[in-house]
């Protein structure tokens, strides 16, 4: 259970080239893993962290310590990948908790493949990149400047993302561009209801609600979504816990530092990926304190809330580091602020831009990616999979 373990363990490199390793393969047979671990844990004792130095060493890694005060420190660790499972039992019968953080973190981050429940039938993740498709039934959402506010014009566009084979139709009756103001349940429903009711009976693919509502999650779901995403981490509302519990269904808890209308005012971090991996894990320990299965949990590090365009660059950069929750990873840059920036592009010219952060993020371990553009990300991802080596399909060209 990954969203419990103490010291917010998590690995900052992990060993090897895949292909270098393949190539050791087909040349001996076999061979040890290659390359190191690196694994950063937080608020260990001094003499915690002074016996996994020690431990460390005799297996042939280290310890780089940080002191945090007179009482804890912070810590990465150095294991060579051969010599993990020696250095774990070695360190069990004095140092049980460190020992447990780091076996179960890296469990997590070595995990690739990911089945959840959605409706009665399963969302595999991992063995190809899902796409998300937007559908944004919003008067001022940034990116399409709200010409899909018309429920009738939105189930159009709907349906156009389900024909260019959006993997999950996302539908949103509330914009959380930087500075939007919040909407009451009510109008929400207004929005996203007729559309999620025409989509959901005539496409099978399933429809997540985007909202930090419970009352606009219970009725999205009796209309015909599956998936709840919600981009406070069920944070916003406190019944929505319970709702997510009770619906059964994958959720997404994304990261935001402040909320939509102060998000963007100087965001800052002591130490970016390791708030937001702490962040995220106790959202999910907050979760599945409610009754929601930690199986049915997706991970989202939130680009463009709370963030500075560097600040977008390195999580996409460090995205790993968040497999360490054990848990599949959504992505979420389309057409955003930072792309525009960099390319001096307005946001109906950031397509290609997009697309470089789409495939960057794929390669870098994003199991789902948020798009508007189906169509051109459906093939950025079907190309970067077979790239990376992940399952994908024949196309029709030549």
């Amino acid at each position: 259970m990954t969203s419990r373990l103490p010291y917010n363990p998590r690995v900052v490199s992990a060993p090897g080239d895949p292909a270098l390793a393949a190539e050791i393969e087909r040349f001996v047979g076999a061979g040890p893993a290659v390359g190191e671990w690196f694994l950063k844990l937080e608020g260990l004792g001094l003499a915690e962290a002074d016996e996994l130095r020690g431990a460390s060493i005799r297996h042939g890694g280290g310890l780089l310590p940080n002191l945090r005060g007179e009482e804890r420190a912070d810590a990465i660790l150095r294991i060579p990948a051969d010599c993990v499972p020696a250095f774990l039992d070695a360190i069990e019968p004095t140092l049980a908790g460190p020992a447990k953080a780091i076996r179960e973190t890296f469990d997590a981050w070595l995990r690739e493949t990911f089945s959840l429940r959605c409706g009665g039938e399963s969302l595999e993740l991992g063995r190809r990149t899902l796409v998300m498709g937007i559908v944004n039934v919003t008067p001022d959402s940034f990116s399409d400047g709200g010409q899909f506010a018309d429920p009738a014009v939105a189930i159009e566009h709907g349906r156009r993302l389900a024909a260019e084979g959006a993997d999950i139709l996302d539908i949103g009756g509330e914009s959380t561009r930087p500075g939007a103001e919040p909407v009451d349940a009510e109008t929400e429903c207004r929005r996203v209801l007729p559309v999620i009711e025409a989509l959901a009976r005539e496409f099978q693919v399933p429809i997540s609600i985007d909202t930090a509502k419970a009352a606009v999650a219970r009725r999205a779901f009796d209309a015909g979504a599956r998936i709840l995403n919600d981009v406070t981490a069920l944070r916003g509302d406190p019944e929505m816990a319970r709702f997510a519990a009770e619906a059964g269904a994958p959720v997404v808890l994304m990261h935001m530092q402040g909320t939509p209308r102060t998000m963007q005012k100087d965001p800052h971090y002591d130490d970016l990926m390791g708030e937001i991996v702490g962040y995220l894990r106790q959202s999910m320990a907050r979760a599945v304190e409610a009754g929601v299965a930690e199986d049915q949990l997706i991970v989202d590090p939130g680009i463009g809330f709370g963030k500075t365009l560097d600040h977008n660059l390195e999580i996409i950069r460090r995205l790993p580091e968040l497999r360490s929750l054990g848990r599949p990873i959504l992505l979420g840059t389309s057409r955003k602020k930072f792309i525009g920036t960099i390319l001096d592009a307005a946001v109906d010219e950031r397509l290609l831009g997009t697309a470089a952060t789409v495939a960057f993020g794929i390669a870098r371990g994003a199991h789902i990616v948020r798009v508007h553009d189906v169509a051109a990300m459906r093939q950025v991802a079907r190309m970067t999979d077979a790239l990376a080596g992940r399952q994908w399909t024949v196309g029709s060209g030549q």
